[in-house]
């Protein structure tokens, strides 16, 4: 190993040091009782809660399958999600945070969106609880499996070393620490690891500004490739057999394609998927209190900007700065390594791509851990063993933990996998699934159970369905999967609840008792 890979190496030891450490603190409370393990006995402050809610959502992606978009196409497709995704935020946060710490609390105290929901309409028969369990493990699955692909990726790419073995590696790092200290050690560290991953794309964006040479000087170049830096164009980069050709030094690419109406709007749609996300979500039930949650909105927005628009920016700088260095879609996701190694001495490079690091781990402990909470919770304990102790709980979630990770090793086994393709799928299956019956749950009094199990079966449904066999037909099937299927999942609840019997009053009471909170 040289000098350089050295010092990386132990810069990055040192941050996964304090991750345990964080790991180890927190333990001895997470082992107290299950509530504890889960959802930190609702204690969480405003900073913790706004940061974590934002780490664990944007995960790995954010420093390299958005620049990797930019890298690779430009500016639009790049930009058009990140605004998509900067409104999301804020609206949840302004609208369904309040709601739902309050509603939680008062619809039997629940730790889990599948609680949530069962407890919400007096479940007997636990349909709802069951269909969110299984959507919630089939998708935090996909999910967890795109955050083992980047950190395969950063260390395959790092250490020139085989990608698989450095998966397994980091998915083994990222079960043991969320095995060891639960929710409140993966909150406390999302904290630590939201500001780490801002200061790092911050570090990186401005020194490759200075590098190229000023930001008039940036964006010319970035405009003398076709498509490139418009918003309502898009680069198409000639490849063969995947790969994008050069000529005497110089990437080729074709005529500028469009980017039109219907591309921005199936765009902007990922900020649909914010209302489902059940990582965002369990944040807003955690909270100490209600009151609290205006100053995390102004964080999580804050924080969303800055950290959308320097990854952006920071696609689009590799490509004018390396334009020939990453010549297929997967290793275009490697953008903001190659500029941190190339940008910094490699201590402080570690140091950087830490952040990477710290986006993987906050999100991929949050996804293990909630699908954890889904079995463990809501199909074993509310359903096939209802007088399971709370200790028999909180192994059952490790085991679940356990298990969740391997599968998403698996899915993540293939190292061509494109980090962004990965996570937008499961993107749409959570905010199809469940954005609609949260909104319908929190703000229609007429919302029956029939109508948000007849919901979210065809909301996720709908996201197979067209992702699998209606999007290769192409023309406006070629729409991103969670706007037809987020509107669908609208359509059904309201139809099936103006169909179904209303609920009962002592459901419709407790709505309005919330409602006045």
């Amino acid at each position: 190993m040289e000098t350089g890979e050295l010092q990386i190496l132990i810069a990055m030891v040192l941050y996964i040091g304090v991750v345990i450490g964080i790991g180890l603190y927190y333990a001895r409370r997470a082992n107290e009782s299950s509530d504890n393990y889960l959802i930190g006995g609702r204690s969480l402050g405003p900073w913790v809660t706004a940061m974590g809610a934002e780490a664990s959502d944007m995960s790995g992606w954010l420093l390299m399958g958005l620049p990797g978009v930019a890298y690779w196409s430009g500016l639009s497709g790049a930009v058009w999600t990140a605004l998509g995704l900067g409104l999301g935020t804020y609206i949840n946060w302004l609208l369904v945070a309040k709601r739902l710490r309050n509603y939680s609390h008062a619809a039997g105290d629940a730790i889990t969106i599948p609680d949530f929901f069962s407890n919400r309409y007096r479940e007997n028969r636990k349909i709802i609880m069951t269909i969110s369990a299984l959507f919630i493990l089939i998708f935090f699955s996909v999910y967890a499996a795109s955050c083992f692909v980047t950190v395969g990726k950063l260390f395959s790419t790092l250490f020139d070393a085989p990608y698989r073995i450095m998966m397994i590696l980091g998915a083994l790092f990222v079960v043991f620490y969320t095995f060891l200290g639960g929710f409140l050690a993966e909150s406390a560290s999302d904290f630590m690891q939201g500001i780490l991953m801002v200061l790092a794309l911050v570090a990186v964006l401005v020194t490759g500004i200075q590098h190229a040479g000023g930001m008039s000087a940036l964006i010319a170049n970035a405009k003398s490739i076709p498509g490139f830096f418009d918003f309502f164009g898009v680069a198409q980069p000639q490849v063969k057999n995947g790969m994008q050709q050069v000529e005497n030094g110089v990437p080729l690419f074709g005529k500028a394609g469009s980017y039109g109406f219907m591309t921005v709007i199936s765009t902007l749609s990922w900020g649909l998927g914010y209302c489902g996300m059940p990582h965002v979500l369990v944040k807003f039930m955690a909270i100490r209190r209600s009151d609290d949650l205006k100053v995390s909105r102004r964080i999580a927005v804050v924080w969303v900007i800055l950290s959308l628009t320097a990854a952006v920016l920071i696609g689009i700088i590799g490509r004018v700065l390396f334009p020939d260095a990453l010549l297929t879609q997967s290793a275009s996701e490697n953008v903001f390594i190659l500029l941190s190694t190339n940008f910094f001495f490699p201590i402080f490079a570690g140091l950087v791509m830490a952040g990477i690091l710290a986006a993987t781990i906050s999100s991929s402990d949050s996804y293990l851990l909630i699908a954890a909470s889904a079995f463990s919770k809501n199909v074993y304990q509310g359903i096939l063993k209802r007088e399971a102790t709370d200790r028999e709980v909180l192994w059952v979630s490790r085991i679940t933990l356990v298990v969740v990770a391997i599968l998403a090793m698996l899915i993540a086994l293939d190292e061509n996998s494109i980090i962004f393709t990965v996570v937008s799928f499961a993107w749409a299956g959570f905010g199809a699934t469940f954005g609609p019956a949260m909104l319908f749950s929190l703000f229609w009094k007429r919302t029956t159970r029939s109508g948000i199990i007849a919901g979210m079966v065809s909301g996720g449904g709908m996201v197979f369905l067209w992702k699998l066999a209606l999007n290769p037909l192409g023309g406006i099937f070629g729409l991103y999967e969670l706007l037809p299927a987020f509107v669908l999942s609208c359509i059904v609840i309201f139809v099936a609840s103006l169909l179904s019997r209303a609920p009962s009053e002592e459901i419709q009471e407790e709505f309005e008792k919330v409602k006045a909170v």
